[in-house]
């Protein structure tokens, strides 16, 4: 049973700093060519191969290849250079299919380079390169099942002149040294920049023409199914990532101040938004790329670094962040986190910040498959001797507390401060009995709320 009472000191001041998320490693290299602004990173990307994971890491120079160590660490096992390596470069995008890397840059007389990853930990091989089809790329997807490439806003270039934008182009990769060309489009509007395909339907995000919805079952003869074009809060529509069951889609405007768009979808596809997301706003930050889960989304967020939502509710709610770039810049907003890749099988999540590299990072979504209790979860309860339990606070509770565990006879067993989080997973003491667990925390007028509460062991 809860007994809760209010101590009359005050708590000096509030935690400030990450919530929910850890830091585990972060990987950045000065010697790398800066461009404007000391920045010199774009996008990540992971890969697994057996039981090992890896990451990519794109910079002003080409891409970077790491293994992920068990002992949570970045390990660089190689670099491919890409065709164009200059300050200049603040794009790069990276995609795997099957064993294979493909590699585009948006800046320079660039190129697809496809990279062999079946020698790794040991080392990548380039084993294609194309300058004139793709000479610049801004983005890629892969649709595996389906074996098709699209790449997105694309710009050619015949002898040594660029050609025209193509909003988009779809491959066939099932040679996958041989890509062939099946479709070129859409009519009617100056770009893609960025997709999301599943069962050959493809949510494309249009900059300022929104999202199109086609679909691919003809690669050759695609159907058009819905365009979302005018929308609440609209600005530079960039990119969206569909939920693992199909009923969920997320979607970033890539301008200063404007909200992440957190929407349903039924069973003909159609997009209808349910709710917004917004980090500070106020301050015209701006959101960049996402990935999510059935029950959450991580976002790369420039200036305010990764930011995790439940997206299960209407209106969704920040769970977690942790912030990949300290500076607090008044003027330029487009600094900061870049990439996010969250579907790592530990998942361990990948962050790419334009300045400060590639970070590793925690978030536990076992705790968090709950939604939001209402005050205090402690579970499991009975737990076993030597084992781990789980303290939950609301998120609506300043992130960190105190946690103390009392024998029978009033001795402290374990005591422990939690900062930057709104729980803990804690040993279990190892005899069997009755305990008392003490949490305490400040309440929103900086004044101590303790609650006790019997944690059984057997």
């Amino acid at each position: 049973m809860w007994r809760i009472f209010v101590l009359l000191f005050p708590v000096s001041s509030f935690a400030q700093g990450n919530i929910n998320v850890q830091l585990l490693d972060n990987w950045a290299d000065d010697a790398i060519t800066s461009g404007f602004n000391d920045l010199r990173y774009s996008d990540c990307w992971g890969y697994t191969y057996g039981e090992e994971e890896y990451a990519m890491l794109g910079s002003t120079e080409g891409v970077h290849f790491f293994r992920i160590s068990e002992d949570n660490s970045f390990e660089l096992l190689d670099f491919v250079k890409g065709n164009y390596s200059h300050p200049s470069v603040v794009h790069r995008d990276i995609k795997i299919y099957r064993n294979y890397a493909f590699l585009v840059c948006d800046e320079g007389t660039s190129s697809l380079q496809i990279v062999d990853l079946q020698y790794l930990p040991d080392s990548v091989h380039v084993v294609y390169e194309n300058d004139s089809t793709f000479t610049r790329v801004h983005n890629l997807f892969i649709d595996e099942p389906n074996e098709l490439m699209y790449a997105l806003s694309v710009q050619p270039s015949s002898n040594g002149m660029l050609q025209p934008l193509i909003p988009m182009q779809v491959y066939s990769i099932s040679d996958i040294l041989n890509p062939v060309l099946v479709y070129e489009g859409p009519n009617g509007i100056p770009e893609v920049h960025d997709a999301y395909v599943r069962n050959n339907i493809a949510y494309l995000n249009c900059g300022f023409d929104g999202v199109r919805v086609y679909d691919f079952s003809d690669p050759a003869n695609p159907a058009f199914l819905q365009n979302l074009d005018f929308y609440q809060d609209q600005g530079y529509n960039h990119q969206g990532w569909l939920s693992p069951d199909g009923t969920k889609y997320v979607f970033a405007d890539e301008t200063n101040g404007s909200s992440v768009k957190s929407c349903a979808v039924n069973a003909n596809h159609e997009i209808d938004i349910l709710g917004r997301i917004s980090s500070n706003a106020q301050d015209g930050n701006v959101p960049h790329n996402v990935m999510i889960t059935n029950e959450h989304a991580f976002v790369a967020y420039y200036n305010e670094g990764l930011r995790v939502y439940d997206i299960r509710s209407q209106v969704p709610k920040e769970i977690g962040h942790f912030d990949t770039y300290p500076e607090n810049e008044e003027l330029f907003k487009m600094n900061g986190a870049w990439g996010v890749y969250s579907e790592l099988p530990s998942e361990r999540i990948l962050v790419s910040d334009r300045k400060y590299g590639l970070f590793l990072l925690d978030f536990n979504r076992e705790v968090f498959q709950s939604q939001e209790p209402d005050t205090i979860n402690c579970y499991p309860n009975p737990v076993l001797p030597n084992s781990t339990f789980t303290i939950r606070l609301s998120e609506d509770r300043e992130p960190f507390f105190t946690v103390e565990i009392f024998d029978s006879r009033g001795r402290i067993e374990h005591s422990e401060f939690i900062p930057n989080a709104n729980y803990a997973v804690l040993p279990s003491p190892d005899a069997a009995g009755i305990y008392t667990v003490r949490v305490s925390y400040p309440n929103e007028d900086k004044q101590e709320v303790a609650a006790f509460f019997r944690l059984a062991v057997f």
